[in-house]
């Protein structure tokens, strides 16, 4: 690619996330961060500096009207995302948007069904799907080195319970849609989709959001799982998977850095470490580059029915564990009239 015909990324939000997806794109080729916006045309600024972005605005809005860029990445706090997704779809952008993709199912399906009205991508960045290591993991259970799978185990865990996303209701809070998402996504991709039941737990905090959960889930096919996350402490971060002739242990489950296969003596018969990447972020990247190339709507690791499928989970589960946002009690409120 020539230097003119680079793919040009709007961030939008300057957080932590956001700076990993600036450091990404600074490392890949073909791409640029083209510009940022945050809510203060200071925050844009310093973050445009930092990362030698050339454009920066004080607004979403401006942004969003910028013809020259051809995807916005979401990178706000959950309880922003339906908004911020909303005007950039209605701006006529492409959107990549971090996860957890919305609050809830309900807000999911309205963007995606907006997506598709105007005709542009829209993907949630659940950026574990898109990893190499992902794939990996897909042929070597493929192969059934370890026979029949009865159950998978999966924990992503860090003690971050003092962080303002963790602990406030009106920004999305709680361990679930933060971590537990992993792996909720991690027995989904080995176990797929037709579940039968799901029982949950949850401890609460003052504000009524939860900070660690255990879910289980049971398949039509006879198969289970549990889905543990804490934000009050560090875990193992693995995702054990057991079959009829031995194991397969995936060591963090947020970006894979290895895959173990052990026979039914538990011994290494397998072993598979991640290769040299930029933060793991830049697959999610290219793979919406390459849908738009194709004229895609939606990516192939991450098409719209598997974040439907994955938000309604965490209704479910958050409906037994009773943690609700204040933005869903206006939802009621509204439907009740």
């Amino acid at each position: 690619m020539s230097m003119f015909n680079k793919k040009k990324v709007g961030i939008l939000g300057t957080g932590d996330i956001a700076r990993m997806m600036a450091k990404t794109l600074e490392g890949m080729r073909g791409v640029q961060c083209y510009a940022v916006a945050s809510r203060t045309k200071e925050k844009a600024e310093n973050f445009a500096k930092e990362f030698k972005i050339r454009n920066f605005y004080g607004s979403y809005e401006e942004l969003c009207r910028d013809p020259k860029i051809d995807l916005i990445y979401v990178a706000t706090p959950h309880s922003a995302h339906y908004d911020n997704v909303k005007l950039a779809l209605e701006s006529g952008k492409n959107v990549l948007c971090e996860k957890a993709f919305m609050l809830n199912e309900a807000q999911a399906k309205e963007m995606f069904d907006l997506a598709d009205e105007k005709g542009l991508l829209l993907t949630e960045a659940m950026w574990t799907r898109f990893l190499p290591l992902a794939g990996k993991l897909k042929e070597i259970l493929a192969s059934n080195i370890i026979g029949e799978i009865s159950m998978v185990m999966a924990d992503l865990s860090f003690n971050m319970v003092w962080k303002q996303r963790i602990q406030d209701a009106s920004l999305g809070g709680g361990a679930l849609l933060d971590i537990g998402v992993y792996g909720l996504t991690f027995a989904s991709m080995v176990l797929g989709e037709d579940i039968t039941d799901i029982r949950s737990q949850a401890v609460l905090n003052e504000q009524g959001m939860d900070i660690q959960d255990i879910v289980t889930l049971k398949y039509r096919s006879g198969q289970m799982a549990v889905v543990t996350c804490s934000a009050s402490a560090y875990g193992p971060c693995k995702g054990i998977i057991y079959g009829a002739n031995g194991h397969i242990e995936v060591q963090d489950i947020n970006n894979y850095s290895s895959i173990t296969v052990y026979n039914n003596a538990g011994e290494k018969i397998g072993f598979y470490k991640r290769e040299k990447q930029i933060t793991g972020y830049e697959y999610e990247v290219q793979s919406a580059f390459h849908a738009l190339e194709e004229g895609w709507k939606e990516c192939p690791e991450m098409p719209h029915a598997l974040s439907l499928k994955i938000m309604n989970i965490m209704d479910f589960v958050r409906n037994q564990t009773g943690v609700q946002f204040p933005q869903e009690r206006i939802m009621d409120e509204n439907t009740d009239n």
